[in-house]
């Protein structure tokens, strides 16, 4: 459930305030009318019925509109609207079947066909249909495993020119995705997607032994389980020591090479995973942390 909707400074509309005679009152009067129309669940008081029933939603679920950058809801399109100027996101192809929106007139084209039965790209190898030859193209490579996109600064290479350009933001440094709530920036959508998790205390993702809930489907579940299963696929090949994930592993090898490649900006005191950097971190900034062993 989404946490209820900070109150708006921009009203849609300001109603006429008359007097039961119709004249016009002036703002004071106005201001001082009785307000009859009351909430029952905040007992916050309403001058007509249609701002309590706009005040209503945010006691509710009732919030049919979701931004498609960070999965934000609101409970009008007008609040949607405004909240995805600030993404600075413009689309104004938007499809009137299922209210899906889009930048370009190409993207919008092709996915109008998913609605329709012309889908006439078929994949010879598993029979998937696409609305384009470039998707066809595109979808074959997944069976062949080419990759003609290649990254200029690295050398890594992709199936889908698409996929490349998300890629390069790692070289960049583009963080085009803000939170609404802290203003940090990502990268990545699914990364915000995520993030925004850890405000709202969502955790739709939970351990089938313990219940222990997490925010995204990742690597992070998996080796949780771990812990309840005893699994160690990883072996450190300095110590033989078992290990439950790669990351972990990935620090045993920095611990046996000496490399300490995340330095504390303060006093320049190197060390071999960023987790320890922060623990260290703290005793500079005197925040109380608690440890965890490195398993």
């Amino acid at each position: 459930q989404d946490d209820p909707e900070p109150p708006k400074v921009k009203e849609e509309q300001e109603e006429t305030c008359t007097s039961q005679e119709g004249e016009q009152l002036t703002e004071s009067k106005c201001l001082a009318r009785k307000k009859s129309f009351k909430c029952d669940t905040c007992e916050k008081a309403f001058e007509s019925k249609y701002r309590l029933n706009k005040h209503l939603r945010t006691h509710t679920v009732d919030r049919p509109y979701t931004c498609e950058a960070c999965e934000r809801r609101f409970t009008n399109r007008r609040n949607l609207l405004d909240h995805m100027r600030k993404h600075r996101i413009e689309n104004p192809f938007t499809c009137k079947t299922c209210g899906k929106s889009f930048t370009g007139k190409m993207a919008f084209l092709f996915h109008m066909k998913t609605h329709t039965s012309e889908k006439s790209y078929s994949c010879e190898t598993c029979g998937k249909n696409h609305c384009s030859k470039s998707a066809l193209e595109d979808h074959k490579r997944t069976h062949t495993g080419e990759k003609p996109y290649s990254c200029g600064t690295c050398g890594k290479g992709f199936g889908r020119s698409s996929n490349l350009k998300v890629h390069m933001r790692i070289h960049t440094g583009e963080k085009p995705y803000t939170c609404n709530t802290c203003r940090k920036r990502f990268a990545y959508r699914s990364v915000l997607k995520a993030h925004v998790r850890l405000h709202t205390g969502e955790r739709p993702y939970s351990c089938d032994t313990c219940g222990k809930g997490f925010i995204q489907l990742s690597d992070s579940l998996t080796i949780h389980v771990r812990t309840h299963t005893g699994e160690t696929p990883y072996t450190c090949s300095s110590c033989r020591k078992k290990i439950r994930s790669m990351a972990v592993l990935r620090v045993y090898k920095r611990i046996h090479s000496g490399e300490k490649p995340y330095s504390c900006e303060t006093c320049r005191k190197s060390f071999a995973s960023n987790y320890i950097l922060k623990v260290h971190i703290r005793t500079h900034t005197g925040e109380k942390f608690n440890i965890y062993v490195i398993k």
